[in-house]
């Protein structure tokens, strides 16, 4: 994987010009998560196993604003590049992966004196490139989606009704079954959990109406995302 993993993102080098052009970057507010200090790291510290739970859900919604705001544009929604810009779902989840990104990240990128990636790193400091990379790291395998796809279609169905009022489904039971199916969705870079649609849904249910919305739309956003 790691040799396809890093073909895939030098072949698109050379392109790069096409996308990202004059876009300023935009501040990301990190509050809330550890300063790692000054001296930059060339390992992910926000990884749940060597920051914790907390810690690595924080960073990962923290690293979707900051890559929103700033990768997007190039790197594609949700990390699902349109071909202009690596794919960095494919950067392995290990230190390896993490020293191509934070380089990159650090210093951009330049080819026969253009600029085809700005640097960030003084711009938004090591806090938001960590976080954005956790973010990237978490995204879920486009298969292991798809091979869920129907039944968390079915889910949605069921969540939609509860928030109306109309629904007679067990939310709680609903909840599990996607905590259950999170658990079985892979990421593309390795990294062991993965954010997806099934997590973010399960974790808006606390058994009121405007719980089973935000869940449901979770469901549709990711499910959109996925093709």
């Amino acid at each position: 994987m790691k040799t396809f993993a890093m073909t895939a993102l030098v072949s698109v080098l050379p392109v790069l010009a096409l996308a990202h052009g004059d876009v300023a970057p935009q501040a990301v507010d990190t509050t809330g998560l550890p300063n790692v200090g000054e001296e930059w790291l060339t390992e992910n510290p926000y990884r749940a196993e060597a920051a914790g739970e907390e810690v690595w859900s924080k960073a990962v919604k923290i690293g979707a604003s900051g890559y929103n705001q700033n990768c997007a544009r190039c790197h594609g929604l949700e990390v699902i590049s349109g071909g202009l810009a690596p794919d960095l779902r494919f950067l392995e989840a290990e230190e390896y992966g993490d020293e191509w990104f934070v380089e990159r990240f650090r210093h951009g990128y330049t080819q026969n004196g253009t600029t085809k990636m700005p640097a960030f790193g003084e711009l938004l400091g090591q806090e938001a490139a960590w976080a954005i990379r956790t973010y990237i790291e978490t995204r879920p395998d486009d298969e292991s989606m798809a091979e869920v796809a129907d039944e968390l279609k079915g889910l949605r169905d069921q969540l939609d009704a509860l928030s109306t009022g109309s629904g007679d489904a067990d939310g709680e039971l609903i909840k599990a079954e996607l905590t259950e199916i999170a658990a079985g969705i892979e990421t593309v870079s390795g990294a062991p959990v993965a954010d997806s649609a099934a997590s973010r849904a399960a974790a808006f249910i606390d058994g009121s109406e405007e719980g089973y919305r935000h869940a449901a739309e979770a469901l549709t956003i990711g499910l959109s995302a996925a093709h």
